[in-house]
């Protein structure tokens, strides 16, 4: 099994808060799908949610030393980051509005709704917890076609698995992530 199928958040975030440029490339890349889509949950277009993820990161790149890592995975700190990015850049694009008297953009949200965000993250935390139950096999399926982009052939072949496997696997895992949404909802 290669390195990455294995990743070790914590050892990666002590290497990245180091100042290991390749261990914060390697959580970058593990992370910035799932962030990004939070951002674009929260800022509702795909310009503002690729800077709030940008800046996220370098939240996160500034922050490093000195944090330390609670569980197995970065994310929720880093959709905490995100939000917090997200309701600034909101406030900031208010504010301009009303200082520059330009007509509102109906499709940008004009507050942050607290409730929802605390909504958006216990069920992001009860999906990672779901997908901390699963199978070492579907933990990297998952991982590899949903959080880093792999068609079903590219994970098969990271994973020395058929086609059919991972197509199937993550039709389960996505399935049962549904029913963790529906019950949240």
């Amino acid at each position: 099994m290669s390195p990455h199928i294995e990743r070790d958040d914590a050892a990666l975030v002590a290497q990245a808060a180091s100042g290991s440029e390749h261990a914060f490339r390697e959580l970058y890349r593990a992370y910035v799908r799932p962030v990004y889509w939070i951002a674009h949950g929260l800022v509702g277009n795909a310009a503002d949610a690729e800077d709030v993820t940008q800046e996220t990161f370098l939240v996160a790149w500034r922050k490093l030393p000195g944090f330390e890592l609670a569980g197995d995975s970065l994310l929720p700190w880093l959709a905490t980051v995100c939000r917090f990015q997200a309701a600034n850049r909101i406030r900031r694009q208010k504010r301009d509005r009303e200082h520059t008297a330009a007509a509102a953009d109906d499709a940008l949200p004009a507050a942050v709704d607290v409730e929802q965000q605390v909504i958006d993250g216990e069920l992001a935390e009860r999906i990672l917890q779901e997908v901390a139950g699963l199978s070492a096999l579907d933990r990297d399926i998952f991982r590899l076609c949903t959080a880093q982009g792999y068609g079903y052939q590219a994970a098969a072949d990271e994973l020395g698995v058929a086609h059919g496997v991972v197509r199937n696997r993550l039709s389960r895992i996505r399935t049962r992530l549904r029913t963790v949404v529906k019950e949240s909802t």
